[in-house]
């Protein structure tokens, strides 16, 4: 019996020791698992990061998104339904008539004109154009300030289309004068009938025209 407890009596501390040895290596193992776990956050955090940097950049092109500046809608220019337009009395000479084309401001508001107005024939139902525009004589003039009732001018000449040729003229009858304001893409129609070359090779111009001045 004493044999026996003096062997176990040694096996004991063995066992402990051995059994603290095992204690020891399952510490170290569980030691590492929180270690391995707290890389994975990091792994994820990066495409977070990269969302956050996209998203701020956005703010910088909003202004390229931003709606444009409203602009006028009136400049100020006399436009074909502001205006009456007339033939004043005209002088006759070198197988032409000599008239101011009248602009006459009928709205409720002041309108600036300046330049040359676009004239020419018309004629039919249709009111097809009869030969070239009216050619521009002189040089631009200055703005023409109009208020309500006040009137401008555009001296015109109309040549005596009789004196053509015939075969190069091409006489045809006309209605009147489809003019255009300066800067302006709509026209008016000024009733007056007469004789236009509808041939475009004429030895001269049928119609000239001169810039708008104070009448």
């Amino acid at each position: 019996m004493d044999m026996v407890r003096t062997k176990l009596s040694r096996l004991f501390p063995v066992v402990a020791a051995s059994a603290g040895v095992l204690a020891l290596a399952a510490c170290g193992s569980g030691g590492t698992t929180p270690a391995a776990s707290s890389s994975t956050p990091s792994t994820s955090a990066s495409p977070t990061s990269t969302t956050v940097t996209t998203t701020a950049s956005t703010p910088g092109s909003t202004p390229a998104a931003a709606p444009p500046v409203a602009q006028p809608a009136d400049n100020g220019l006399c436009r074909s339904g502001d205006v009456k337009l007339a033939l004043g009395q005209g002088d006759a000479g070198a197988g032409s008539v000599y008239r101011p084309l009248l602009i006459t401001n009928s709205s409720s508001k002041p309108c600036t004109i300046q330049g040359f107005p676009g004239v020419s024939y018309v004629a039919g139902a249709d009111g097809h154009q009869v030969g070239k525009d009216a050619f521009r004589e002189g040089t631009k003039g200055n703005a023409v300030k109009l208020n309500p009732g006040q009137t401008a001018a555009a001296d015109l000449r109309l040549v005596n289309v009789q004196n053509f040729d015939p075969g190069t003229c091409q006489p045809t009858p006309v209605k009147g004068l489809r003019i255009y304001l300066p800067q302006e893409t709509a026209s008016n129609f000024l009733p007056t009938e007469g004789t236009g070359c509808a041939g475009t090779n004429i030895p001269g111009n049928q119609l000239s025209v001169k810039t708008v001045h104070p009448a």
